[in-house]
C-alpha cells in the first residue's frame, strides 16, 4: 500500500510498509515479525523452536560466542548473525558447517 509507513522495530522510525532495510538505521527486516533463518516462517523471540521448520531458536553469536535468539542480530552485541563462506564469499546465517552456495566449511558455523 503506497504511503502507508510502519514502525521500523529496531530504530522505532516511521518507514516504507513494504522496506527490505530501513533506511534510518541500516538494519535489514525492520518491519513485520522476525523470520526464521531457515524456512523463512515469522517466528516469535520467545519460541524456543520455529514451528514450521523445527529450527532450535537459540544461538551462539558468531561475532560475540554468546547464547543469543537466533533472528536477525545478536541480543548481546548487537552483530548481524550471519557468517561469510571463505571461499565463495555469500553472507548466510550460521545454519550449519557446510556454505550452503558451494559446500565448502564455514567459519563459525553451527556445528550439527
Amino acid at each position: 500500500m503506497p504511503g502507508y509507513k510502519q514502525p521500523c522495530r529496531y530504530c522505532n522510525e516511521l518507514i516504507s510498509s513494504d522496506a527490505n532495510v530501513c533506511p534510518l538505521c541500516g538494519k535489514v527486516n525492520p518491519v513485520g515479525s522476525p523470520r526464521c533463518p531457515k524456512c523463512r516462517n515469522p517466528i516469535k523471540v520467545d519460541w524456543k523452536k520455529c514451528d514450521n521448520c523445527g529450527l532450535p531458536l537459540q544461538t551462539a553469536c558468531p561475532k560475540c560466542g554468546q547464547p543469543t535468539f537466533f533472528g536477525d542480530y545478536c541480543d548481546k552485541c548487537g552483530a548481524r548473525l550471519t557468517v561469510v563462506c571463505p571461499q565463495c564469499k555469500k553472507e548466510q546465517p550460521p545454519l550449519g558447517e557446510l556454505c550452503a552456495e558451494c559446500g565448502k566449511p564455514l567459519k563459525g558455523g553451527k556445528k550439527s
